[in-house]
């Protein structure tokens, strides 16, 4: 999230864990849609990086953390299966 402070960090931050969340049919609350968005985030920047995709500013920011976020949970739904009793 280059150039958009911290305040800015946070903000798309939230933004990202929460279309991540209504992507995915999730539902969760405000700090962990901010963690999530944040972790998303890093791992978004990680994937765009590597195929050579270049962004942005507060848009460019936000849709790269927000397809991180959606990785990140689909990634995390492969993990924790939910058990069958």
């Amino acid at each position: 999230m280059s150039g958009v402070g911290i305040i800015g960090a946070i903000i798309i931050g939230i933004l990202a864990g929460w279309i991540a969340e209504k992507v995915m049919h999730r539902n969760h609350g405000l700090i962990t849609n901010l963690i999530v968005g944040l972790v998303g985030a890093l791992l978004g920047s990680f994937v765009a990086g590597l195929i050579g995709i270049d962004f942005g500013g507060w848009v460019g920011s936000l849709v790269i953390s927000a397809l991180g976020a959606i990785l990140l949970l689909f990634l995390l739904g492969l993990v924790k299966r939910p058990t069958v009793r």
